[in-house]
């Protein structure tokens, strides 16, 4: 087979496993997104290995990657289309408090753990800041799957994971710098500089040119105009914000529909990049990250470090995060929900990760555990999110229909009996 016919079998595998494991999981009362991270574990080389079949170009792993790798972007974008930007200002506080304890918790945690088990000081300090890092694409998707990405924790659960982000990015970035012997006050001031002026440039971009620029291209004879300004807008904020602000490229895909959703072409981009996400690169994404994990690399000796690491990580998250969310004003309840879905650390733990390996800082053992740490929290993440707002999802059905009822018209047939 050629390597396109090879592309077409192995996308047709994903998509077509990726959207029964889904039906599945939410027949079994679970999110779908976990039935693709679980069907992705057995794709990958934990039990199949699609990618490395005979008959399969080892290259298009890379391919795959790239593809969830837009899946991810789109995501997070569609997160940023479903809000209003003065409604994720109001809860900043929250996000501050939540990001900030988030962040440092597990950090700290993390460290602790590392020198219990005899890691020098650096990569003791790496497997902190690997910990403090999270992934709020698996919690998004959950939340909207749950229609309460608009509740004030969801707000707030959007809002700490860019401050986490940001404060993940500039302590990673320090600390290489230290550890190549660079650092200095004038590079973390740099990289402050860089972090704000993506920020400004990206707000004031969309608050100023962005609506202009999307009435001008909704009037043009140009097929899907706004869909295809809509992609490009987004791909070049993430572009942006890792080149000019060195944060994630997620971040920047966020933000990017926070700034769309002021549009008034917001309903025909939510259309179509609803359709093109969910319809391909998404599910490409959920899929890829079980691709990446293989199990069978995990050493028995290492099972016990690996255990302490998840353990360390979600207990970390979870409570920092929902401290900094009660601090911030949220209620107990609320400050639990948000920990929670802190919790995930997705592409952005296997991110971090990648760069420890590739600057020597951690074993491949080490990386390993960590790798096993990304996939179980990333796991656990939806079931408990689900848990966690079954009382919301109760109430959002019992509302439904009573507005119905609400919003009938009256029966000719009653008004006359009466």
């Amino acid at each position: 087979m050629t390597t396109f016919l090879q592309l077409a079998l192995l996308l047709s595998i994903i998509l077509l496993s990726a959207k029964l494991a889904g039906y599945l999981s939410i027949r079994l009362g679970q999110p779908s997104v976990l039935g693709e991270l679980l069907v992705g574990i057995l794709l990958g080389p934990s039990v199949i290995d699609v990618l490395n079949l005979p008959f399969i170009d080892h290259a298009l792993a890379d391919t795959i990657a790239e593809l969830g790798e837009l899946g991810v972007l789109l995501l997070m974008f569609i997160a940023g289309l479903e809000l209003h930007l003065n409604e994720l200002t109001r809860n900043t506080r929250v996000a501050a408090y939540g990001g900030f304890l988030g962040v440092l918790m597990p950090t700290v945690l993390g460290w602790g753990a590392g020198r219990l088990y005899g890691m020098n000081n650096a990569t003791a300090i790496f497997l902190g800041l690997t910990l403090g890092a999270t992934s709020v694409s698996i919690s998004a998707q959950t939340l909207m799957e749950l229609k309460v990405l608009r509740s004030r924790v969801g707000l707030s659960l959007l809002g700490a994971a860019v401050f986490d982000d940001i404060l993940v990015i500039l302590s990673l970035s320090i600390f290489l710098a230290i550890e190549a012997g660079t650092g200095s006050i004038g590079g973390v001031l740099w990289i402050l500089m860089r972090m704000i002026a993506f920020l400004a440039l990206s707000v004031a971009f969309g608050l100023w040119v962005l609506p202009w620029l999307m009435r001008r291209i909704a009037h043009l004879p140009i097929s899907q105009g706004v869909l295809t300004l809509a992609l490009v807008v987004m791909l070049a904020y993430g572009l942006v914000a890792e080149l000019l602000g060195g944060m994630a490229a997620i971040t920047g895909a966020f933000i990017a529909g926070l700034m769309m959703a002021r549009s008034g072409e917001r309903e025909r981009v939510e259309h179509g990049v609803h359709a093109l996400a969910y319809g391909l690169f998404v599910p490409v994404f959920f899929i890829n990250i079980g691709l990446s994990v293989n199990a069978r690399s995990l050493q028995i000796e290492l099972l016990w470090f690996t255990l302490a690491i998840i353990l360390t990580a979600i207990i970390g998250k979870w409570l920092g995060a929902g401290i900094g969310a009660r601090l911030g004003g949220l209620s107990l309840r609320e400050s639990v929900q948000l920990g929670a879905g802190m919790v995930s650390r997705g592409e952005v733990g296997l991110i971090v990760a990648n760069v420890g390996i590739h600057e020597g800082l951690v074993s491949s053992d080490e990386f390993s555990a960590i790798v096993g740490m990304v996939l179980v929290t990333t796991l656990v993440t939806p079931p408990i999110l689900r848990v966690l707002f079954a009382e919301e999802k109760q109430k959002a059905q019992r509302t439904a229909p009573e507005a119905e009822q609400v919003a009938a018209p009256a029966d000719p047939q009653n008004e006359e009996a009466t």
